[in-house]
């Protein structure tokens, strides 16, 4: 989480306006949800990948490395489709088990590279939103678009308890290493367990001081940021429209003409 924070501040697409990027985002990601088109996935993966990397100046090795995490998921959650236990053997491939055939389709391998194409490509949307703009300028969007307010507050404030319990987390931690209570796999797990109580019990006290001190300055039910806004740029817009149509035309094209 630090690292995606950090990122998304040394972006080159900080400054650019956070509604423009929300909407691309959006649309894109209800694109590639609503066709699960392998090509309409290949096309999303191209531009928010160049758009983050390049444009962004968010490092490959790293967008790399994030994209690899939902990619290892996917691809063991897929076996269960590709895999079957069945007495006729498939058109893809088969071994004898006993009285049983391992076997596969082509059809659900078709299927499967469809999903794990589909979901790289929305996880992509997310990235590029993430990666390019912080989370103060994310919930103004919502502001904006009347988001309701309660989820906005709570929103803000789990983002904020994040980097909280994380940094007790790691202070805990470094207690417990100085003191050699991980030096063994046994200790270890003594350790985590005193950790995750002690994360607890400091995690409500931290809580209960949060609030003490939003009721001293005056909380009246509305978390109240400063917001730095970026105009919307004319050619930034004309591009999101041009690549919108386009995506949906060829989606639209896809499904009824081929």
């Amino acid at each position: 989480m630090i690292v995606i924070d950090k990122l998304c501040y040394n972006s080159r697409l900080r400054y650019v306006n956070a509604g423009e990027k929300f909407i691309f985002a959006v649309l894109t990601l209800l694109a590639c949800v609503i066709s699960r088109s392998i090509a309409v996935a290949c096309i999303v993966l191209a531009v928010t990948g160049i758009l983050t990397v390049k444009k962004g100046g968010i490092p490959f090795s790293r967008y790399l490395h994030f994209m690899t995490v939902p990619l290892v998921f996917l691809f063991f959650s897929t076996l269960a489709i590709v895999l079957n236990l069945s007495r006729t053997p498939l058109d893809l491939f088969a071994w004898k088990i006993g009285s049983v055939w391992l076997t596969g389709s082509r059809a659900s391998l078709l299927y499967a590279v469809q999903l794990i194409l589909t979901a790289l490509a929305s996880v992509s949307c997310l990235y590029f939103l993430s990666f390019n703009t912080p989370m103060p300028d994310i919930l103004n969007v919502l502001r904006v678009m009347r988001c309701p307010r309660i989820i906005i507050e709570l929103m803000l404030l789990i983002y904020r308890y994040i980097f909280v319990l994380l940094e007790i987390a790691s202070n805990l931690r470094t207690a417990q290493n100085s003191r050699l209570g991980n030096k063994d796999y046994r200790t270890s797990l003594k350790s985590f367990g005193t950790l995750a109580s002690a994360l607890f019990i400091r995690a409500i006290k931290k809580s209960n001081a949060l609030y003490d001190a939003m009721e001293s300055r005056c909380y009246d039910g509305t978390i109240r940021v400063l917001n730095e806004t970026y105009p919307p740029a004319g050619k930034e817009i004309i591009a999101i429209v041009l690549f919108e149509l386009a995506l949906y035309a060829f989606l639209l094209a896809e499904k009824f003409c081929f």
